[in-house]
């Protein structure tokens, strides 16, 4: 069970600011994970969000979608709206590199977006997908929906969309990708990227492929356990399964990009409206506890799902 404490803020120091929320967004796949219980003790530590409060198994404080407003801080920065991988908290004071100035033409209810197209960012530098490749994404929730949606830039290229709830065919339609049920799903694929989260989904993948194809997982998995059958065309088809994850920049552009510009790269992407599909859902912060109970328990569906603030 989760609830809302309140939360000493200091005044802002130099080179600090003091932001004042206007949306967070619920990641939904690692946070409900998170709000179960299920992270494993050998991850304790890669698993702490930038500003997290309190340790592993809990009570801790987690979230790293925030978008708010500067109201003290370095004068080129007061007033403007940012994003900051801050957890939900109604106003908070961080350092002034923390956070990333939100486009101005990005709505700030979709800039809560920003780390979700950030992940998607990194693996697609991960994956290094050529033009005209085929290419399937299985599991369309936020992150398989951004890495789709940014596949779709690359000239000549076929996305398919894979879950196994056919309303997603709804939102792979706004995406402007194909979308097929796992059964339905077209093999021979030059490359698929795994987002589900499932055993099922990652032996899927890997079925999908066409020979020497790769599938690059962006699952975290938790403390569950994965099975997959390798004793088909894995080893003829000399398939590769390869990880891919936020927590660093991609090796292929660890030279030449910081977490910060990467970050930022992401921010200008979300100027793209059809990114709003993804946000199914809102509330206010104080219905937080019940959001997540009901998110972690499946009874509320949901791509990201976002907190507003008292005057948002």
């Amino acid at each position: 069970m989760g609830e809302i404490r309140p939360a000493p803020l200091s005044a802002p120091g130099p080179g600090e600011v003091l932001v004042r929320t206007l949306h967070s967004g619920v990641s939904r796949g690692t946070e409900t994970l998170v709000f179960r219980g299920g992270v494993p003790a050998s991850q304790y530590s890669a698993m702490r969000a930038p500003f997290q409060d309190g340790e592993f198994p809990g009570p801790v404080k987690y979230g790293y979608l925030n978008v708010g407003v500067v109201e003290q801080g370095p004068a080129e920065l007061r007033g403007r709206t940012v994003f900051c991988l801050y957890p939900h908290q109604s106003a908070y004071v961080v350092p002034a590199e923390a956070v990333v100035v939100v486009p101005d033409d990005v709505p700030p209810a979709r800039a809560v977006l920003a780390g979700t197209v950030e992940t998607a960012v990194n693996a697609l530098w991960d994956a290094a997908p050529l033009l005209g490749d085929r290419i399937s994404v299985v599991g369309a929730g936020m992150v398989g929906c951004s890495v789709a949606r940014l596949l779709t830039q690359i000239p000549g290229v076929q996305v398919t969309l894979v879950d196994v709830d056919a309303s997603r065919a709804d939102v792979a339609a706004t995406l402007d990708v194909g979308f097929a049920l796992p059964a339905d799903a077209d093999g021979g694929r030059d490359l698929v990227v795994h987002t589900s989260a499932t055993s099922a989904g990652l032996q899927r993948s890997l079925d999908l492929l066409a020979p020497e194809g790769t599938v690059i997982d962006l699952s975290w998995y938790g403390d569950a356990e994965v099975n997959l059958s390798l004793g088909g065309a894995f080893h003829s088809g000399r398939l590769g399964i390869r990880a891919s994850q936020v927590g660093v920049v991609s090796a292929a552009r660890r030279g030449r990009r910081t977490a910060a510009a990467r970050l930022e790269l992401a921010l200008d992407l979300l100027r793209d409206p059809a990114f709003d599909a993804l946000i199914t859902g809102s509330s206010r912060f104080e219905e937080l506890p019940d959001v997540m109970a009901r998110l972690a328990g499946g009874s509320l569906p949901a791509l990201c799902h976002t907190l507003n603030y008292g005057g948002a």
